[in-house]
């Protein structure tokens, strides 16, 4: 292409939108008062609103727009993890994502024009989902949109917009302005789904111990007129990037998201510029490639991690709870878990079947994901951006190694992909809590069994109906439900439990606890622990 001609620039992303409705309240006589009101609407808020709603939970959730992802924005987050696949197989959305997304499992490392380390996900998987689908954001919020609008026309209220909120030991008083004017709505349980930039985590002057990297990048989101290889491919220093990193992705509508490593220094507007991102592609593919751009744009990550997820009635969601580096996917996919987790908890406390200390669990276990996610991701960006001479030195003898030691391998750190993390012990849970993949059992897979309502699930290895039907009394008093599994089935080898034992899964698909020698009796207090209905959970 040459520098005389103009670039060239795909049609911007087409983002949908929804009208402003009048809403109830502003013609009440006296403040509405809603179960769970979520403000904010973008992944984890999504996410937790329809789980919420195919439990039977009255949601209302407040956004400032009226679209999705963000107007004149790129990609956002585009790598979705198996366990949020499986979370939105449950949910109702997760053929379309796959029908329109990217899937892949392999991924390639690159040093110099070396390959030095490679992996297949698939190896580990014996789920019913993949282990990645790329999708830009705002499609996968599309969908949960439409689906949420099917369960409940209502629920989301567009162009309205949180100023104010009024937070009590039993519940929040939220205040709004709407195009339609100005009004308060209570809730029993508010969760802050606003992002990274959360106005109502803030005004409670929760400290989130933030901190900003200095490192820089610039993607582009690219078409080409001859495709790559579908596979995540990322150099660790790119001789056509001046040795710094680069990533390699492909999404829906044939566009490819490259990110590249810039000097820290880096003007913005400088490396964003149509001809410099231009003149690194050809550096790249050649100085022939045809291509032509969808998005362009740099960017600086932050990190940050509050101390609670739970401030009384008010409770801390994906990126206004937890922000970490964006290696491996950890980000998105985390605020969808972090929804996953809470969905179920709290429909179950509305509802009156569980303890309300039910809902401390959430944070006990979202915020030691958080943790292990932070440090996952921060040894990531120490390895693509070293900071000392020591860590350069460290850097230069893992690939110097990996090229021809495969333990060293696995040490060329350019992200480890996110998966779902293990719970530790606690007294809903004294030996943690474990996810356990969507293994198909017969006809059906652990989600399908999982998706009526709000129940625990019991696998019983090895048993019959006979076995399952001795705990109907239990099912009677307590959201569970038995269910037999054949000792030599891929679930029972997964499970790795002894043949005449019971595994209790929760509804979100993690391992709650597994009796050697199941009775009523212990299945029912393995039940009471888990759903803070016993002393020691309270």
């Amino acid at each position: 292409m040459a520098a005389a001609e103009v670039w060239k620039f795909a049609p911007a992303y087409e983002l949908p939108t929804w009208p402003h409705v009048r809403a109830p309240d502003l013609d009440a006589r006296e403040r509405i008062r809603y179960p769970v009101v979520i403000a904010g609407g973008g992944l984890s808020g999504l996410t937790l609103a329809c789980d919420l709603l195919l439990r039977g939970v009255e949601v209302v959730v407040l956004d400032e727009d009226d679209t999705v992802g963000v107007r004149g924005a790129s990609s956002r987050g585009i790598c979705y993890a198996q366990k949020s696949l499986e979370i939105f197989a449950r949910l109702g959305v997760y053929e379309q994502i796959r029908a329109k997304g990217i899937t892949w499992s392999v991924g390639r490392t690159f040093s110099g024009a070396d390959e030095v380390y490679s992996f297949d996900l698939e190896d580990d998987s014996r789920s019913e989902q993949p282990p990645f689908i790329n999708l830009q954001q705002f499609y996968l919020e599309w969908f949960l949109v439409d689906r949420i609008r099917a369960l409940d026309k209502r629920a989301i209220r567009w162009k309205t917009k949180v100023v104010r909120v009024e937070h009590a030991s039993d519940g929040a008083v939220v205040h709004v302005e709407t195009p339609a004017g100005a009004y308060a709505l209570g809730a029993d349980w508010l969760v802050d789904a606003t992002g990274a930039n959360s106005r109502i985590r803030d005004a409670l002057g929760l400290e989130a111990h933030a901190s900003r990297h200095t490192d820089r990048w610039c993607i582009s989101d690219v078409r080409f007129k001859k495709p790559l290889p579908v596979e995540r491919w990322t150099w660790i220093d790119a001789p056509f990037n001046a040795g710094r990193g680069v990533w390699q992705h492909l999404m829906a509508d044939a566009v490819w998201r490259l990110d590249y490593q810039m000097d820290e220094h880096a003007d913005p507007e400088s490396i964003s510029q149509p001809e410099v991102a231009g003149a690194r592609l050809r550096e790249q593919l050649g100085p022939d490639v045809e291509f032509e751009f969808v998005w362009i744009g740099p960017y600086q990550y932050r990190d940050h991690l509050l101390d609670t997820f739970r401030v009384g009635r008010t409770i801390f969601v994906g990126d206004a709870a937890h922000v970490v580096c964006p290696f491996g996917a950890r980000g998105g996919n985390n605020g969808i878990q972090d929804a996953g987790n809470l969905g179920w908890k709290l429909a179950l406390v509305v509802q009156g079947r569980a303890g309300e200390a039910l809902v401390d669990s959430y944070h006990a276990e979202r915020h030691a994901a958080a943790v292990e996610n932070l440090k996952v991701t921060s040894r990531t960006a120490r390895f693509l951006a070293p900071r000392t001479a020591a860590e350069h030195r460290l850097r230069r003898a893992v690939v110097a190694l990996a090229r021809t030691h495969p333990f060293a391998r696995k040490l060329a750190n350019t992200g480890r992909m996110a998966q779902a993390n293990d719970y530790p012990p606690s007294r809903w849970a004294p030996a943690g809590a474990r996810s356990l993949q969507n293994v198909a059992l017969g006809t059906t897979t652990v989600m399908q069994l999982l998706a009526d309502g709000t129940r625990f699930l019991g696998l019983w290895i090895g048993g019959g109906d006979d076995d399952s039907a001795s705990l109907g009394d239990v099912a009677r008093r307590l959201p569970f439900t038995a269910h037999a599994v054949a000792a030599d089935s891929p679930l029972a080898v997964h499970l790795a439990a002894a043949r005449g034992s019971l595994v209790l899964v929760r509804p979100d698909a993690y391992v709650a606890a597994t009796i050697a020698t199941p009775t009523p009796d212990r299945v029912e207090a393995a039940l009471r622990r888990a759903l803070a209905l016993d002393a020691d959970a309270r």
